[in-house]
This record gives C-alpha cells, structure tokens and sequence, in this order.
C-alpha cells in the first residue's frame, strides 16, 4: 500500500476538508480526491461521507483511522531506525499556552537553533482543549498543559515545572495604597480580568470569587495575556497571570503586585499521544525544554 494515500487520509480526517487538506500536505485539490478515491478503491470500503460542509469520515472510516495512524507511526519508526545514527532532525509541532509561548519557548527555540539547527519547532498558542485536540487529530507532536489535573483519554501527561504567578493591579488603584492583602469579599467587588475559559488558574479564581456569599464580580474574559494585562496596567482592574509575563511591568512600575491572596504554582505539564511514537526530533525539544523551564 502506498503510504502516500495513508497519509492523505489522515490529513482529511483531520480537516474535513479536500481544500484544507490540499493546503496542509502542499497538493492540489484534485490530486488529494484521487488519493481518498484510490484509497476506498483498494480497501473496498468508502471513508468519507461527501457533504456539502465538507468531508464527514464513515463508521468504517473511523475505524480504519487509527489502524491508518499506526501504520504511518510505524514507518516513522522504521525510518528513524535505518539512519541509524538517531538523528534528531525534522519538525516538532508544540502546542502551548500563550503565556509560555511569549516568555518561556522563545529560549528554547533560540538554544536549539545553536545546537541541533536540524529540528525545526513549531508553536502553536492554545488552551488546554484546543491542545488535546491536537494531539488527538495528530496535528501537535507535543503539547504544554497549565493544569493541576489532566486525565485526558488517549493523552499522558507528566509534571515538568511549575510557573508562579502573581496576582497584580495598577500602581494608582485603590488596592495598591494596602499594605495587607485584600480578602476575597474585597476583591469581589472589583473588576476581575481573565483568561478565557479552560485556562485553569483563570477558572480557579472565577470559582473563588463565585463563592463568596452575595458576591457578584465584575468578571471579563479575554483571549489573551496582552489584552488582560493592558486592561489592568490601565487602572481598569486586577488580573491574576504568570509571573514571567508580568515581570518587566513589575520592574519598571507599571504593575504592582498584590500581598494575596496567594496562589499555589501552575504545574506545567508535558502532555503526549499514548499511543504514538515520540521521534528523536521531539524528544530533542523536551530535553532542551526542561533545561529552561523552573523546576
């Protein structure tokens, strides 16, 4: 069988759709239609429900996805093992939340660059569903999850790190002038900026201030660390964020950062498909990744 097919299907599996498919494997539209068609051909089966919202895989499609992926994970291996060598060359796709995207992976990628210019990373910024989706559909190698808990089926996760955070407002806010920490029926009453959903530290203080007797926060979700912390450099509010971002607005003084509550360290976690084979390439990234991370 013509690996070249497998991989199309996967790709449309992934996508749902010829176009999108035709733009990730770099071919044209018409070329990955006589894959899946060959494909269904040799097999004797459809994969594919052809609808006009795109491609819909078959129960049978399902079925023969992950057969497909095993398959295509195995010739990696067979690959890897014929250099010989182990060479760690090829692309890494790593998912990550922005906040370690902007201030943690940059490091990373500089650092390899020096010294395996042959691995070629790629970081792709999302939230923890987004990132297990990922690696689900085979479009993340690896993923960096901000979670406490992470029991995601066909993912294994292991703590690499932990990142503190800091709860932090403007210098000219009325919370700033305390020299004890405000207590949660206090910060009740402010205005309250976060990340967006799925983001666990964010949904942590959500739950915290929810909790409150009476209380209702003003609370505003954002999709992005800049956006938060802009709102609360402005005088708008507080905002609870790692400390890597917050750190040179700390420094120079356009951010204070709060006596408490106090919050325990986001664990960081290295998160893989259980079923797939890691390639030297991503195992590479991982050993360079823990060297810059906090332990």
């Amino acid at each position: 069988m013509d690996t070249r097919l497998l991989h199309t299907f996967t790709a449309l599996a992934r996508t749902g759709s010829f176009t999108a498919a035709a733009a990730e494997l770099h071919l044209a539209q018409s070329t990955v239609t006589v894959h899946i068609r060959a494909l269904e051909r040799e097999l004797g089966v459809r994969l594919f429900d052809r609808l006009p919202t795109g491609a819909l895989l078959t129960g049978t499609g399902r079925r023969l996805l992950e057969r497909a992926e095993d398959v295509l994970d195995a010739v990696a291996r067979l690959r890897a093992d014929g250099a010989g060598d182990g060479a760690a060359g090829g692309r890494v796709v790593v998912g990550t939340p922005e906040s370690l995207c902007t201030t943690r992976l940059p490091g990373v990628v500089a650092a390899l660059r020096t010294s395996h210019p042959e691995v070629d990373v790629q970081l792709y910024a999302g939230g923890t569903a987004r990132c297990v989706e990922g690696l689900r559909s085979g479009r993340l190698d690896l993923a960096l999850l901000l979670e406490e808990e992470a029991d995601f089926p066909d993912v294994t996760t292991e703590l690499i790190a932990r990142e503190p955070l800091a709860l932090v407002c403007a210098p000219g806010h009325p919370l700033a002038a305390r020299a004890d920490a405000p207590t949660w029926e206090e910060l009740s009453g402010e205005d309250v900026f976060l990340l967006e959903q799925g983001c666990s530290y964010s949904d942590e203080l959500e739950r915290r201030l929810l909790a409150v007797p009476g209380a209702r926060p003003r609370l505003t979700r954002f999709g992005s660390v800049d956006a938060a912390r802009s709102c609360v450099t402005a005088g708008l509010g507080v905002t609870l964020l790692p400390l890597t971002t917050v750190r040179d607005h700390l420094r120079d003084g356009r951010l204070l950062r709060l006596a408490g509550p106090r919050f325990a360290d986001a664990p960081v976690r290295l998160a893989r498909h259980r079923r797939r084979w890691t390639p030297p390439a991503a195992e590479t990234f991982v050993r360079e990744l823990v060297r810059h991370l906090p332990g």
